[in-house]
């Protein structure tokens, strides 16, 4: 058993504070960044795909605000909309937290898609090096959760449970670590693996991200306490699963397509 005690905030200089969460959003997308462009490089010598890599740098900036906008109003919309109306002004006030990950997903495929249609290029092959690049975010994010004691996981007595001292004095599954080794190492491993088969199809790593993500999403939510303000969907669901068993059938369509 392990007591969590850990400071969500790395240094504090006066009003400054640098929080593990921020280095987390940080990292990632400097990580995705640099590998992202590696694969490129890859796919246009193997494949019939050419793209200019300084469209490539460009996209990420479309990402960047695609990422944050799309995170905050995925959460307002998804998980607390109710307070949000009452309170508007607090939509803006992201550094209190609040950021959902299926709002980040549809906001960068909406972004990606933009970005493709002005430069005229299938918004699929940039897709396809997100996905397989976000599962270095998504690991830095999870352990990011764990740092700060939040999304934690239901109460258990196996030896490896953890007390969010914070919280209560329970127990408690590390569902942020269940997570982080799930939608980010293992698929990432899939998903990296599949990107240098100069043979995969385009299109094919993104309906796996949203088949795969799903399926060890849901996986993840039956060791993770529901959102106190929303709880089960019919009493079987929480919101996660729920938006997680979408993206399963938007992946199976988009595979279904290509196999086609």
């Amino acid at each position: 058993m392990y007591i969590h005690n850990l400071d969500p905030v790395l240094l504090s200089i006066g009003i400054i504070e640098i929080r593990w969460y921020s280095l987390a959003y940080i990292f990632g997308i400097l990580a995705g960044w640099w590998l992202g462009k590696k694969i490129l490089v890859f796919r246009t010598k193997t494949q019939n795909v050419n793209i200019d890599l300084a469209n490539f740098d460009n996209l990420v900036s479309y990402l960047i605000i695609s990422i944050i906008l799309g995170g905050r109003l995925g959460y307002v919309i998804f998980y607390n909309p109710g307070y949000y109306i009452d309170n508007p002004i607090d939509i803006f006030k992201i550094w209190e937290g609040g950021m959902s990950f299926h709002g980040g997903l549809i906001g960068v495929i909406v972004g990606t898609y933009i970005f493709s249609y002005k430069i005229n290029t299938q918004t699929f092959i940039y897709l396809d090096i997100i996905a397989c690049v976000a599962p270095i975010g998504l690991f830095l994010g999870r352990i990011a959760n764990f740092v700060n004691g939040e999304l934690f996981g239901k109460p258990t007595n196996l030896s490896w449970s953890v007390i969010f001292s914070k919280t209560d004095n329970i127990p408690r599954h590390p569902s942020q670590l269940y997570e982080a080794t799930l939608e980010g190492v293992l698929l990432f491993i899939i998903l990296i693996s599949l990107i240098y088969n100069k043979n995969i199809k385009t299109g094919y790593c993104s309906g796996l991200f949203l088949i795969l993500y799903g399926f060890f999403r849901i996986l993840s939510e039956q060791f993770r306490e529901p959102d106190e303000n929303i709880g089960y969907i019919f009493d079987l669901f929480s919101m996660g699963s729920f938006l997680s068993s979408i993206m399963i059938i938007a992946g199976i369509i988009i595979l279904t397509k290509i196999k086609k």
